[in-house]
């Protein structure tokens, strides 16, 4: 018998009250935001004035919808851009993470451990003036002592990039290194035996086996990418992402329809890409 279960009706009802509660909190904003995408009224609120997509697809005043928004686009395509190359490096380097703590016996481990896992505990905002400060003193010094213009240090893409790889790596890395712990490593020993190089043994034995956990690592580090805001506004130039975009446009004109759009689109592109992660990383039976 199940004890964790709730045994009268009473307990039973509270419990399916509760879980029914619980996650109509969570999609009730989403829902109103999606809602509102599709509500032919220039303001995102009730009451319901019919269905449009035009907040989408419009192309004339003041209907201009996000597919011809050109400054919306632009963020958009800086965030698939930012996306890409920090989940990339990220994987990357999370991978030889979860090799060098899994695999290696070396002195501090623990310690190193926790100093890679420090960042996910750090608030964004602090971590983004962290590194703001500390490129902006770099790039002074080499300024005033050796005459360089590194611009690679101001705000900018290249920073947002190095902001969201010191917290995104260690995503990835516990990612791949949860994979990792599972391998059995007497299958590397037998294709060593069969006179296969190490080389040959992580290309044909190990990675493919790590595949699923480097795919699924991969979309977590684009998805949190893509919607961080907190690092990304400290660290971030002319080439703003499509977060601080919105954010701009808010302050600037107010909630608007348009934004509504923007948010369903992102809500539906990252369930997607968050249920193909689920799909990939289920274990086959071959596993």
């Amino acid at each position: 018998m199940n004890v964790a279960a709730p045994q009268s009706a009473l307990l039973r009802t509270v419990y399916v009250l509760y879980v029914v509660c619980f996650f109509a909190y969570l999609a009730a904003p989403l829902v109103a935001a999606g809602m509102f995408a599709f509500n032919d009224s220039t303001v995102p609120s009730l009451p319901w004035r019919g269905f449009t997509l035009g907040w989408f697809f419009g192309d004339t005043d003041p209907v201009i919808g996000m597919f011809h928004d050109r400054r919306l686009l632009r963020g958009l395509t800086n965030s698939l851009y930012i996306g890409v190359i920090v989940s990339a490096l990220s994987v990357a380097a999370g991978t030889c993470n979860a090799f060098l703590f899994e695999r290696r016996q070396f002195p501090f481990k623990n310690a190193l451990y926790i100093l890679m896992i420090i960042p996910l505990v750090i608030p964004g905002v602090i971590l983004g003036i962290s590194i703001l400060v500390f490129a902006s003193m770099v790039a002074n010094n080499a300024d005033r002592a050796f005459g360089l213009d590194l611009s690679a240090l101001r705000p900018g893409t290249f920073l947002v990039v190095l902001g969201q790889f010191s917290f995104l790596t260690t995503i990835t890395s516990l990612v791949i290194q949860a994979r990792l712990k599972k391998f059995d490593v007497s299958l590397e020993e037998a294709a060593l035996n069969l006179g296969a190089s190490r080389l040959k043994v992580l290309a044909t034995v190990t990675m493919p086996y790590l595949m699923p956990a480097l795919f699924s690592a991969f979309v977590v580090a684009f998805l949190v990418s893509f919607e961080n805001f907190n690092t990304t506004l400290m660290l971030v130039g002319s080439d703003a992402p499509l977060t601080i975009t919105m954010y701009d446009r808010m302050v600037k004109v107010g909630s608007t329809p348009v934004l509504n759009a923007v948010s369903f689109f992102l809500m539906v592109g990252s369930g997607l890409l968050a249920l193909l992660s689920v799909v990939v990383q289920r274990d086959r039976p071959s596993d």
